[in-house]
Formats: structure tokens, sequence, C-alpha cells
């Protein structure tokens, strides 16, 4: 048994982050508390009445709505819901749990069923938790006595004597259901909330709710399958208890796993570490280069500023000497004093000619050095723009994504992958992919070292699905995985063949490329000139080529392209004993007698016209897909009309007699029916006006260099 304390994670709403308090299960499935259910509704309504949702941030102290929730409440408040309209108003609830916009109906919170079974598992785990934390009496006068048994009828708890007065012999209370207890009272009848008097007997399979007889007869269920209460309680219990077995016999996986994800918390948080180192260091680089400039630059400004100082300073002091009775001025003064005139001359010519210096000097003042740095200006526009763009890009290395429009599957798996930036920026890179297996414990991804962007894998298994990813690597430095996806192998091994150019090839209205895996239906002139010579009941006819290659036994898959402009193709297979019938089909015509708009559509024409068909076909034509009528197939001709893939498979297995017709980009079945392998099957195409159909190639290792020149 599951521990009670292990699954509190279930128990929590997802709207006030606490225990379950009367939950109740929305359209979606999910749970959320009665209160939380109120309290969001009126955060909703206020949205409405205010025009936004500043009132609403504030509604309850209790509820924590997120902002996505908040963003949702606002995009539907001015959607323009009106009020007060003639039509009913359904009520949209924004589900914490899914992040979806709920209609809730136009009941509203009336219309939402209590979840009876999580609240008794909640208040087990209350229990369990508060086991030291008694259950008082309701009726006790103070000081209240610890009750010792609730009644489910009256939903209150008592002591023994207040039970005993509130429930008296011989009265009908003395036949009330009474247990230990507790404060979680359920009914002992789930009622109908949109039919208060009426208690829910049926399961409906549609809305994955329990439902009365009313909504089934009249109500919003009318339409829809439903199942009696107990088959749906057992085919469900039937379905959980399995899966809860699948489950705990997988114990060991889920060990496993969970193993694996401690490591992988582990090797998150050493990979963190040392990316965090990585990017301390690289910004401990630009650190240092910064810092270096940074002192050339601080250096050279000093340098410019002790040279203009300098300057700036011996001027000063020139200046300073022509002042009375100081310096140049002071001297002159006293060379001035001199009485002999040959010691004065000698003396006096180069004075003099620092004396007019001077003068000019001062008559025209510039100062010897300027006083501004703007030679020392540091432009880091660019830079800063680089280092604005700074981010992680994986090393430098961008993260690969597979094309699934490039990539097929079909005798082997090609693989296409491209990079965001188009950049080869990646060295190599490194393909791994794994077979999909449920009943696999362990994953074991199979690896391929690529030099380019596409890889052919060969050896898959059919009827497969494969997960593919890839990363690539530049040095010893790898960039994260790439989003892995999903692919499927054909059903069978692939049948390779080309178009028969020989029996029954009509070349007046087909045309075969030089290759024989095209064929192309003109609606040229000599099919005009032959429907020109039939007046009445017989318009035209369609022309069949087949395969040069037939299948004896075993199973097989083939695949091909239909033009998106073919006006009319059918496409599958007949055994060789039909081939001759087959292009000499006399009814095989489009005619008034066999058109369903005709008015001659009977069933007996129709058994006729099918049981005379000598091969097995389906109809395609203008991007359609058109299921073949046959009393297992749906009787409304609209459901039986699908869009044309792109590309179209066929799987025959001859030793169990059946044929089924694929979308083979997807390898999904659209049709599948039996047919008669008693001679040797060859795939059958018919084409009728304008139609061209392509095979499928078969992918090779140089496929996508053949590829790229086609």
């Amino acid at each position: 048994k599951v521990a009670i304390k292990g699954i509190e994670r279930e128990l929590i709403c997802p709207a006030c982050k606490e225990l379950f308090t009367h939950p109740l299960i929305l359209p979606c499935q999910h749970n959320v508390c009665h209160k939380c259910v109120k309290e969001i509704l009126f955060a909703f309504e206020d949205s409405f009445a205010d025009g936004g949702s500043e009132s609403s941030n504030q509604s309850s102290p209790r509820i924590r709505i997120s902002s996505s929730s908040m963003d949702r409440i606002d995009r539907i408040s001015r959607s323009g819901r009106k009020r007060n309209s003639l039509t009913p108003r359904s009520t949209l609830f924004p589900c914490p749990g899914c992040q979806r916009d709920i209609d809730l109906g136009e009941r509203g919170i009336n219309g939402l069923f209590r979840n009876f079974t999580l609240e008794t598992i909640v208040e087990r785990y209350r229990q369990a938790a508060r086991a030291a934390i008694a259950i008082m009496c309701d009726f006790c006068k103070p000081p209240p006595q610890e009750s010792t048994k609730s009644c489910m009828d009256c939903s209150a708890s008592y002591c023994n004597e207040c039970f005993k007065m509130h429930h008296p012999w011989g009265t009908v209370k003395a036949q009330h259901e009474y247990v230990g207890p507790t404060t979680n009272f359920r009914p002992k009848i789930l009622m109908c909330p949109e039919h208060e008097m009426e208690r829910v007997n049926m399961y409906c399979e549609i809305c994955r709710r329990p439902v009365c007889h009313l909504c089934k007869l009249g109500g919003s269920h009318a339409n829809h399958r439903v199942t009696t209460m107990s088959t749906a309680y057992k085919t469900l219990k039937e379905k959980l208890s399995k899966d809860i077995e699948y489950l705990i016999s997988k114990e060991s996986q889920v060990k496993a796993h969970i193993t694996q994800l401690d490591l992988l918390l582990k090797e998150t948080e050493c990979n963190s570490e040392r990316a965090k180192q990585e990017a301390s260091q690289s910004f401990e680089k630009l650190y240092h280069v910064l810092e270096e400039k940074k002192s050339a630059a601080l250096r050279a400004i000093e340098t410019s500023k002790n040279i203009k100082l300098e300057k700036l300073q011996t001027q000063v002091e020139e200046y300073q000497g022509l002042l009375e009775n100081n310096g140049l001025v002071g001297y002159a003064q006293e060379v001035l004093k001199e009485t002999d005139p040959s010691c004065f001359v000698q003396t006096a010519k180069q004075l003099h000619v620092r004396i007019q210096k001077a003068t000019e000097s001062l008559k025209s003042f510039r100062p010897a050095a300027e006083t501004t740095f703007e030679d020392f200006v540091v432009d880091i526009g660019k830079q800063e723009d680089i280092l604005s763009d700074l981010s992680f890009h994986s090393n430098g290395l961008e993260i690969p994504e597979i094309n699934e429009e490039q990539s097929r599957m079909y005798n082997k798996a090609l693989i296409s992958w491209e990079c965001p930036g188009k950049t080869d920026s990646a060295d190599i890179y490194v393909l791994e992919y794994h077979k999909l297996n449920r009943e696999e414990e362990s994953v074991t991804w199979q690896k391929t070292e690529v030099c380019g962007k596409s890889q052919v894998v060969s050896d898959l298994d059919d009827d497969s699905s494969y997960a593919f990813r890839v990363r690539g690597y530049k040095g010893s430095i790898c960039s994260p995985w790439s989003r892995e996806v999903i692919l499927r192998t054909p059903p069978a091994p692939v049948f390779s063949f080309l178009f028969d150019d020989k029996c029954g090839y009509n070349n007046e209205h087909l045309q075969l490329n030089p290759r024989r895996t095209s064929v192309e239906s003109r609606a040229g002139f000599p099919l005009l000139l032959g429907s020109e010579r039939l007046q009445v009941g017989c318009y035209t006819t369609l022309d069949y080529i087949i395969g040069d290659t037939g299948i004896a036994k075993g199973k097989h898959f083939w695949a091909f392209h239909v033009e998106a402009y073919s006006y009319l193709v059918k496409v599958g297979v007949v055994p060789s004993n039909k081939i001759q019938k087959l292009f000499h089909n006399t009814h095989d015509v489009t005619s008034p007698r066999y058109e369903q708009d005709s008015g001659h559509d009977s069933g007996s024409e129709d058994a006729f016209f099918d049981s005379s068909q000598p091969c097995t076909l389906v109809t395609l034509g203008m991007k359609k897909f058109f299921i073949p009528a046959t009393p297992a197939a749906p009787k409304d001709p609209a459901s039986r009309i699908l869009p044309l893939p792109s590309c179209l498979g066929i799987c025959l297995d001859c030793d169990i007699g059946r044929v089924g017709f694929y979308d083979a980009g997807h390898m999904k079945c659209l049709y599948e029916c039996e047919v008669d392998c008693s001679g040797i099957m060859y795939p059958a195409f018919a084409l009728m006006g304008g139609a061209a159909v392509h095979l499928e190639e078969a992918v090779t290792a140089k496929y996508r260099e053949y590829h790229d020149d086609i």
C-alpha cells in the first residue's frame, strides 16, 4: 500500500496551494477547491466590471492567481462578452491546473460535482498528519468533550452523552448511520447538479461525468453516448487497476529512472558549477583586456598631463620674470645701473633681445599647452554593442534542428538537419536514435558520427517508431541535443517496382518518364475525339497501368505521390488472373447508370457493379481521399472523404489476404479491406483526365546528392 503521507502532492489545490477543501471537478477533469472557484469567478466578474484586472489581483489573500491566469482573464474580458443577452450565457473559468479557459455551461459553478473520493482521501491524510489532534463534540457546552463518533445523516460529531441525547432509542434518528470521528461528511446518494432531485445513474462517455436520466432524455447529454454507472464503474476500475498494476510491476524501472534522475541532478550541479567557472573565466579575460587598456589609457593621460603642466609652469615662470624687481625685469634694472659703457654694451645687447621677445609674447599671449584631453576620449560604441549582444550560445555552437519535411522513412531512414543561423559552426555532428519500446526499462541510444547535415540510417525494424536527435561538436565542445523527432517505419518491407510499359499500356493517353517511375494522364486531343464518338451512355474510360513486378507471398509496402492537380486517380492491387479483364472492363466507365446522383443507383445495381470489379482500388482526386462505400464504412458520404496526403502508401499482406492504404508521411492507415490473393498480385493504377503519379524513390546513401541534382 502507498503511504498516505507520500501522496501530498496530489492533494494540493493548484489555486491556493493548500490541501483541498470541498474540491469540485472541472470539465477538464482537474480539481479546485470550492472556495477557490468562487474567488476566481469573483475576480473574473470584477475584471468585467472594472474593464481590467487591477481589482481582481486583490480579490483574496488566500488564493494565488498566477500572472498567466490573470492574462487570460484580461483577454476574455476584452473579448466583449455581452451581459443581459437573450442567448444563454456560458461561464468561462481559467483553470489553474491546465492553464486553459474552461466553459462551465449555463449553470456555472452549480453544475459541478464535488469530488467526494478526493475529499475522503484528504480527510484521511489530515487525520494521519494530526493523529494527536482530537475532533471535539459539536453539541457539548464549553468546554467541549472529545467526540467518539460522527453521524453521517446529521453531518455532526458527538461525544457519547450528546449522541444518546440526540439519538434516543425508538426514534428515527436512532437508525442514523454513524462512523468514527471525522470532519468529512459525504451524501449517501450522489445527486445530479442540474436536476437536484434526481440521482445520477449513468455515465456520459463524451463528457466523462455522471448524469441522471433527465440529462439523457432532454438535457445537454441527449445525443451523447452513455453507459450504466455499474458498467462505467467496472470498466474504469479495471483500467485503473490494470494501469496501477503495470506501474507497480515496473517499480524497478521507476527506481532506475529515479537513480538516473538523481545522477542527472548531481551532474547538473557539477555542470552548472563548471559553466559558472567557464563563464567567470571568459569574463575575467575580458576584465583583463579591459584592465590593460584602462591602465594604458590612464598612463597616456598622465604623461600628457605632466607634459602640459611642465609647459604651463615654464610659461608661468617666464611671465613672473616680467614683473618689477623680479626675474628678467629686475635683472635689466640692475644692468641699467652700469656706468661703464663698454661693460654695459657687452651685457645689454643680449638682454635687449630677451626683453624684445618678452614684449612680443606679452602682446600676443597664448598658453603653452591646451587644458583639454580630447585626444584621449575612448570610443566604446562598437564594443558596447558587441557586449550588449553577449549571451550564451552553447559555447559558440548553434543547436541543430532536425528538418521533418526533408527527413523521411521508407526502405531506410533519411534524417536531415540544419542550424538556425545557416552556418557550419560545428566540425562534426553526432546523430543518435533508438526504438520506442514501452517494455524496455532503459533506453539505449545508437550513435553515428556525420560530417554533413544528413545521414541515412539502415537496419530499422518494420512497423516501429524511432526517436532521433542530433548535436554538433567543435573540438571538445558540443552543443545541446536538438529536439527529439519521432518517425515511424513502414508496416512491411518496401517493395520496389517500375511502371510496366508493355502490359496494357496506352501510350496515347498515358506518358511515362524514361526511368518509368512517373506516369501522367493528359486530357488531350485523342481523348476528346474518343468522347465525341460516344453520344449516349458512356462518357470516358479510365486508363490503367500496373507494376512490372508481382507479389506471390509475404507482406510488402510501397509508396507514391499523387499530384495535387489530379482529377481522378485509382490505386490498389490486381491479381494476375484478372489483368486482362482489367484492361477490357466494360463496366469501368463514368456513365449515368453508375452515377449516384443519376437516379439509377439502386441497391442491386451497386451490388452488381461492386462484384464486377476485377481489382481492389480506392479513389483519389481533387486533393481528396475517398473511402469506399462498404457496409462497415460510415453512411454519411462526407465522413468518407479525407484530405489527400502528400504521400500515399499501400501495404499488401498476401498471407492473410488484406490490403491497407496509408498516409505514408505519418504511416497511418486510412482504409483496410480484404483482398483475394489467389494469384500473383500486381500494383495497379488508373488515371483519367489531367493526373500524375510518381513512385517513391528508395533511400540510398547517395539519395541527397541525387535529389539535389534533380
